[in-house]
This record gives C-alpha cells, sequence and structure tokens, in this order.
C-alpha cells in the first residue's frame, strides 16, 4: 500500500477533536484529514529517519559534499522502501528523502519554512503548533514536530553551533541561524506548555533603499535626506515597536556610509548585514552553567572606543549601555547609529533617560538630558500599521533644551487618513514644511539636498 493509500484509508478511521475556535467546536468531519494526513506521514518519516541513522556513518557522510549525501540518502531511503515493501511513488520517495536530510543535517520540519522567501517570521507555539507571517499577517502551518524532544534536538542544534547553551538553569536563549536570522527560545519551566521558538528571517539579499520605496515605505524625498544624514556624519535613532523595521532600516542608513570608514557593530545576536569592507562585529554572551563569562552590550561598547572606530552601531540599546553611547556619540564618533524600542520619538527619548539611570549615575534630569539633545540630533520613528505594512511615520530632529525640556521639530510624517474595503490603511506621506537645522551640517560636508523637498505641498498617497 503506497503512502497515499494508507492515508486516504485512515481517514475513514473516527478522530476526535478536541480543540475548539471562536466559532464552537470543530467537527471531526472537517479536521480529521488534515489532522491524520500529517500524523501518518510524520510516523512514516519519524520510522525511515531512524532506519537511515541505524545504516550510515555520520562522520563519513558529514567529509562529503553536500550533493552527494543528498545522493546517498535518496538512495538508502529507495532501498530502504523497497525492503519493507512500503510502495511510494517518486514524488513521495524525493520527499522522504529531502525530510530525512533536513532532520540529519538541518533544522528538521523548520527547514522548508527557512526556504520559502515569502515568510518573515517563524513562531513554534510547543512541538505541534507552527505559525508564520507573510506580508505581515499570520498563518497557521501544517508544520509539527514528533514531541517536545523532537522540538528541543532542533533547538539544542541551533543554539551549539553559536556556542550558546539552553536547559532548565538557564531556559531562555537568544542566537542565531547561519543566514542571520534572530532566534529566541525558551523552555520550561518557564514555558509552561512546552518549548517555544520565534525566528525572525532576514533576507540574503538585504532590502535596498529603492525597496523600501517600491514597498511605500517611505518616499523619495524621505530616502534622500536620510541618505545626507549618513553622508553628513548625523548620529541618528531609529525607533519603533515590535517588527516594525527597525534593523531592515539601520542596514539601509548603514548602506550610505562610505567604504573606506572603520565600522563597529554591536548586537545581541548579529543581524545586521553591511557590505563595506572595513567592519568589525562584535556579540554580547551569556553567563556560562557557573553564572561566569558574560559579557554585555556595555562592555562591548566601551571595548569599541579601543578599536579606533570611525562610527559604531548599536543593534539595539536596552540597559547602561545606553551612557556609554551617548559619550562616543559626544566624543568625536559621529554618524553613529542604534535601535531602541519606542513607540514615538518622545517617548524614545524619555527612555533613554531612563537607561542612563540604570548606570548607576544619580544625574539630575536636566543634565541627563542636555546629554541626549548633544549626542543625537535625528530620530526615525518606523511603525507596523495594523494591515501589516510597514511604514516610516516620522523623521525628526532634536533642536536642544528649553529650560529642562528637550526640543524637537518633526520634518517628515505619515498620516493616516482611513482604511479601505480591503483593511488596507490609506494616508499619506508629507513634508511638515520645517527646515530643519541638519541643512547646515548638509552643506558643510558637501551634501546637496534641495530645499524643495521639504515642501509640505508634495504629497504621497499610501495605496
Amino acid at each position: 500500500m503506497s503512502l497515499r493509500e494508507q492515508i486516504f484509508a485512515q481517514r475513514l478511521e473516527p478522530t476526535i477533536v478536541e480543540r475548539t475556535d471562536a466559532g464552537g467546536p470543530a467537527t471531526a468531519a472537517a479536521a480529521a484529514p488534515a489532522r491524520v494526513k500529517t500524523e501518518a506521514y510524520q510516523k512514516l518519516k519519524y520510522d525511515m529517519h531512524h532506519a537511515v541513522l541505524e545504516r550510515v556513518e555520520l562522520e563519513r557522510l558529514s567529509r562529503m559534499p553536500q550533493e552527494q549525501i543528498r545522493g546517498e540518502i535518496n538512495a538508502l531511503v529507495g532501498r530502504i522502501l523497497e525492503e519493507q515493501k512500503a510502495l511510494a511513488n517518486d514524488i513521495e520517495r524525493r520527499q522522504l528523502a529531502i525530510d530525512v536530510y533536513d532532520e540529519m543535517f538541518g533544522f528538521g520540519p523548520l527547514e522548508p519554512l527557512l526556504r520559502d522567501p515569502t515568510v518573515s517570521d517563524i513562531l513554534v507555539n510547543t512541538w505541534c503548533q507552527t505559525y508564520v507571517e507573510r506580508r505581515g499577517k499570520l498563518e497557521l502551518t501544517d508544520v509539527n514536530f514528533y514531541d517536545d524532544a523532537h522540538l528541543m534536538k532542533v533547538i539544542e542544534k541551533i543554539v551549539s553551533r553559536v556556542g550558546r547553551r539552553i536547559d532548565e538553569s538557564s531556559p531562555m536563549v537568544d542566537a542565531r541561524l547561519p543566514d542571520g536570522s534572530r532566534v529566541n527560545a525558551i523552555i520550561p519551566p518557564s514555558a509552561v506548555d512546552g518549548p517555544l521558538v520565534s525566528i525572525r528571517r532576514f533576507a540574503v539579499s538585504p532590502l535596498k533603499v529603492s525597496d523600501l520605496i517600491e514597498l511605500q515605505t517611505l518616499t523619495p524625498p524621505m530616502a534622500q535626506v536620510l541618505e545626507g544624514l549618513a553622508r553628513a556624519k548625523v548620529n541618528i535613532l531609529v525607533s519603533g515597536g515590535t517588527g516594525s523595521g527597525k534593523t531592515t532600516m539601520l542596514n539601509v542608513l548603514s548602506g550610505f556610509i562610505p567604504n573606506d570608514e572603520r565600522i563597529v557593530t554591536i548586537e545581541d545576536a548579529a543581524e545586521l548585514q553591511l557590505r563595506q569592507d572595513h567592519v568589525l562585529r562584535l556579540e554580547t554572551r551569556p553567563p556560562n552553567i557557573e553564572g561566569k563569562g558574560e559579557i554585555t552590550q556595555r562592555a562591548l561598547v566601551r571595548n569599541a572606543l579601543r578599536m579606533r572606530p570611525d562610527r559604531i552601531i548599536l543593534g539595539e540599546v536596552r540597559g547602561a549601555e545606553a551612557l556609554d553611547m551617548l559619550n562616543a556619540m559626544n566624543t568625536g564618533h559621529e554618524g553613529s547609529l542604534a535601535t531602541i524600542h519606542a513607540n514615538t520619538p518622545r517617548d524614545a527619548l524619555t527612555r533613554l533617560e531612563n537607561m542612563i539611570s540604570l548606570g548607576g549615575l544619580a544625574l539630575p534630569p536636566r543634565t541627563m538630558r542636555h546629554q541626549i539633545s548633544s549626542a543625537i540630533s535625528v530620530v526615525v520613528q518606523a511603525a507596523r500599521l495594523t494591515d501589516g505594512r510597514r511604514k516610516i511615520v516620522s523623521i525628526s530632529e532634536l533642536t536642544g533644551m528649553e529650560g529642562d525640556m528637550i526640543n524637537m521639530q518633526e520634518i517628515f510624517t505619515f498620516k493616516r487618513t482611513g482604511m479601505d474595503s480591503n483593511g488596507n490603511v490609506r494616508g499619506h506621506f508629507c513634508a511638515t514644511g520645517v527646515r530643519p537645522k541638519f541643512c547646515e551640517r548638509f552643506a558643510a560636508f558637501g551634501v546637496n539636498v534641495p530645499d524643495a523637498l521639504f515642501d509640505p505641498g508634495r504629497r504621497y498617497e499610501a495605496t
């Protein structure tokens, strides 16, 4: 009996469906086919995986070229199917060989999702439920693991490749995949229902500013001003919520930095994809099993100052390193970049002020705000709208202090005007009509930005 016949035969068996949705109890007739098909194929793949492992020498295989390994596994899967008299057609055989290869040398059930260029996030909610994000919207997939132990093996394979660990004593970890995608995993006892994995995907070829213009994330005038800011060595803070595109914007801004400058990047998990020749990448490290050996972002920022950088790029400001970053921006490392989690430009400055306090220095509020206003010149606000699309909703300039408050003026903005029948946000980009002070710096650095870019009468509709 072929795999397809086994699946269709099992569909006739009664299936108990325990889960319910918002519309009430789900029926067995509606849910059984997809569920049984997954269970039947999972069992066959599980048995095939173990049968292959019993017959191959992994050490010998690991020394072979990738294509030769695939050929060996494909031939072995065919032989095992024939020996077991489990008839399968060519499509089924090829898929089994691919899945067994992924289990042995990849990340198992995650591999098909990692190969899909339309997937931007992979969210594993225990072994039996996996969601993905496509075009800003979440979708439930039919990807499942065998059980919690299977998912744990995949998690351990991911974190061990970057020298991290995860166990009951340290149940949370940040790691990265070989392609730079960011991974967060959390396991019991912190995760009550079983291991959880969140993967933030990154494209092999990073988005360029022309791509963002085409996607209506920003407008040509905004892009021209941002390029000028990077070339004129203006310190920029990129603010936004989770998944709003802060790292993408940081990559775009970094792309405007001249190739002859020495750049040091500091991140929790290396995500930035800079194309310049002179880039030094630093990464934090958690404590070991004895609670020693931790390397914090603050320590890396301080070390970066001894590496003769022209610019420092901080993946995300989240703690006491905020003060060291501001000191670096104020002491000759102009044109540095950083991101921060905040919903508005003003909230970003308030968060920075709170983070400075974490450094252990009891500075007066006015002193902290003066430090911030001296170091940072521009805040770029990114947002993910309700329809899943990402926009640069504000570019604001810090103009100094007035009393105890930091003065800000908005240069560009995105104004929402409503929603269409498909649930897409309608609105337009426009300049506020304010001519920013950094135009004087543009002139000093030979950056030509025409005044027409700041004309409030020019609107760019977002459709």
